[in-house]
């Protein structure tokens, strides 16, 4: 007979494995529904394709399109946490747990997190409270921890007993005390490749992810906030607006000292501002005839020092040496006339051509703007995504306009927790008037369905391309990258960040002129804040994504230099078989990978300044933005102008043959259809 502990655990599980079931039953629901969606699009376009084939032969076909998102490979799926929205409740609970842990099982904790390949990169602050958030959990002998195909949100350090991994029935390995299993459901909704079991009544740490994102947001606020309150005491700062002081926090460098280290040194170039963010140091001097440094003061009540070095070049009279454990704020000469010059208050100017594109098309406004779904015929369906499919369609009043329309069930969408994110994408790019950027001119909708009508574009898409070729040369790298390049000026500029840039969302337009495609990653940061969301495709998503360290649009340029190096290689710098070991390798850096040779001296280090950690070390992460990215030497001569009237001559113009002047199109359903035009009701 078990004990009251030993039954309420055995009550605990029962629920929760129910609860499991059920969530697999969800999403195979969702599954089943998304398959005979695919079924029933493809029994439309088998019809449709006998009548094209009967009536025009081949040359009524169209070129396969890019634009539905998930039409690519797993290894390459755009991966969207839920979006993370911290609450005080969930702090109150991390702060609790932080004070019923012994010194021994701390000890071990921090040990299994310096262990694990993705944790061991969290600082001290971080790791301290990854620990408090962990809560102890006991478990009997043979009882599941983690249940193969299904999608956890928690990680387990193993404190006593053992745990036994297997798959498909065969075991893996057996897992010892100190030892972290499950790592990857912290970051997203990862589905567990193998299940996991207790060998022996054991005990657990556990952690959820809300608890780990909402404890590393906690520490990068408290940090931030921290450093702009260290700021703004600065007298040659005080005048600046609170939220660019905020900015300017978010570029400084932050720097350790040990004990006794010299962080200035008398006679060297002065060029660099140093606020004290923790620790005491000390200014000496060295006079003339003298062997020994004078002390001059310890700073305390002035907590900076080098003031002079912002305004004009010249040297260290003085040096300065950290008293204990010390750390720096450190503002460079450049960045501070960044902000003096007005860095991040208005910098219309500099971007005034992209944000004033002039976009061509064949399109008749006032034909658009009054069209109905009724006015539109189906001529083929392009692909099928996981929320619904792509057709080419066209007006029936004027057959020559074609058009893409994305139908999309609303369900699937509700129930896959995407709404916001459709919603975004959607606003983003209705407002969207860019070359490079693939426009939704507007939205309909019915109870069941979304429709999306956007510009067509039925060149394919770049990873075709790079597939068909293996890799690019430089020439049509370049220009492809161009494009992408312009399209982020715009959406920069517009305070909105892609965070999913690749090949596979890169496509192209009758004249072989490149467009980012719409992504549920998209998102306005307004007034340059951060956000935490897990959001992207492994291999091309920035370290501080996967970090939980907050992230804005400079998590772009990480995914361009990953761009950059695809086309030039035809392979991913971070790949591997095993997400966890993907994240691994972005993590440790663009430092450890090795360049091919058919990436040029030039091109290697615009993706290596592309792909810094840190991201304010990245080009394009200072004042002009991506601009920077232009004026690099692997662009020079290339014809920017040229680009932006479309007089440049693209490397590749696809073959797109989709002549349909005799071909029977079929029609929407217009039953309850109407324009969508509020948002609330998405």
């Amino acid at each position: 007979m078990g004990t009251l502990r030993d039954l309420q655990f055995a009550l605990q599980l029962k629920i929760e494995e129910l609860r499991q079931r059920d969530t697999l039953i969800d999403e195979l629901e969702l599954e089943l529904d998304t398959k005979d969606e695919l079924i029933r699009r493809l029994q439309e376009e088998l019809d449709r394709y006998r009548t094209t084939v009967s009536l025009s032969g081949p040359s009524a076909s169209a070129a396969p399109s890019a634009q539905i998102e998930g039409m690519e490979g797993a290894k390459k799926h755009t991966v969207i946490s839920e979006p993370f929205i911290p609450d005080p409740v969930t702090l109150a609970r991390i702060s609790h747990k932080s004070c019923d842990k012994s010194q021994q099982s701390r000890s071990l904790i921090q040990a299994a997190l310096l262990k694990n390949d993705l944790l061991k990169n969290l600082d001290e602050g971080e790791m301290r409270a990854v620990t408090s958030c962990l809560y102890r959990f006991s478990i009997n002998q043979s009882c599941s921890v983690i249940q193969e195909g299904s999608a956890g949100e928690q990680a387990f350090i193993l404190e006593e007993g053992r745990l036994t991994v297997t798959k498909d029935g065969c075991t893996l390995l057996t897992a010892e005390p100190g030892e972290m299993i499950g790592e990857l459901a912290l970051l997203y909704n990862y589905i567990s490749p193998f299940s996991v079991s207790a060998q022996s009544d054991s005990k657990l740490w556990v952690i959820d992810r809300k608890s780990f994102q909402t404890a590393l947001m906690h520490c990068s606020l408290s940090r931030l906030s921290h450093s702009a309150e260290l700021l703004g005491s600065l007298p040659l700062l005080q005048s600046l607006p609170e939220d660019v002081i905020m900015k300017i926090s978010e570029l400084v460098k932050e720097t350790n000292y040990a004990d006794g280290e010299y962080i200035i040194h008398q006679g060297a170039v002065e060029d660099n501002l140093y606020v004290i963010s923790k620790g005491q140091v000390t200014l000496t001097e060295m006079k003339a005839g003298h062997e020994e440094h004078t002390v001059l003061s310890e700073l305390s009540e002035e907590p900076w020092f080098g003031e002079n070095a912002v305004w004009r070049e010249d040297t260290w009279t003085v040096s300065a040496m950290a008293v204990g454990a010390v750390t720096c704020l450190v503002i460079d000469r450049e960045t501070f006339k960044d902000i003096t010059d007005g860095l991040l208050t208005d910098c219309h100017q500099e971007v005034q051509r992209s944000s004033e594109y002039k976009v061509e098309t064949n399109e008749d406004p006032a034909l658009l703007t009054s069209s109905t779904l009724s006015d539109f015929q189906i001529i083929r369906t392009l692909g099928v995504g996981e929320f619904g499919h792509l057709d080419l369609v066209q007006l029936k009043s004027n057959i020559k306009l074609n058009f893409a329309m994305r139908v999309l069930k609303r369900k699937l969408i509700l129930n896959g927790g995407q709404r916001e994110h459709f919603v975004r994408e959607s606003r983003i790019l209705m407002e969207a008037q860019c070359p490079f950027i693939v426009r939704v001119y507007k939205i309909f909708r019915d109870p069941e369905q979304l429709y999306i009508l956007t510009e067509a574009c039925l060149g394919g898409n770049l990873s075709s391309l790079v597939k068909e070729k293996g890799c690019l040369d430089d020439c049509t790298a370049r220009f492809y990258t161009a494009c992408v390049v312009e399209a982020l000026i715009f959406l920069h500029h517009q305070g909105v960040v892609y965070r999913d840039i690749k090949p596979e969302h890169v496509v192209l337009d009758e004249h072989g002129y490149a467009k980012l495609s719409g992504s549920r990653c998209l998102k306005r940061l307004d007034g340059g804040k951060k956000t935490w969301t897990f959001c992207g495709t492994l291999g091309y998503m920035a370290p501080e994504i996967i970090l939980s360290k907050g992230h804005g649009i400079r998590s772009d340029l990480w995914s361009l230099g990953v761009f950059v190096f695809e086309l030039l290689s035809g392979r991913l710098p971070f790949d591997d078989p095993d997400q966890i070991k993907i994240i691994t390798a972005t993590v440790e850096g663009i430092d450890h990978v090795e360049f091919p040779k058919t990436i040029c001296q030039d091109a290697s280090d615009l993706i290596k300044k592309l792909c810094r950690s840190n991201p304010s070390e990245r080009l394009g992460s200072q004042r002009n933005g991506v601009k920077d990215v232009q004026q690099h030497k692997w662009f020079e001569e290339f014809g920017w102008d040229g680009l932006c009237s479309r007089t440049l001559k693209p490397p590749v113009i696809p073959e797109v043959l989709y002549s349909c002047e005799s071909i029977t199109c079929a029609l929407y359903n217009t039953d309850s259809v109407e324009l969508c035009t509020n948002w609330e009701d998405f």
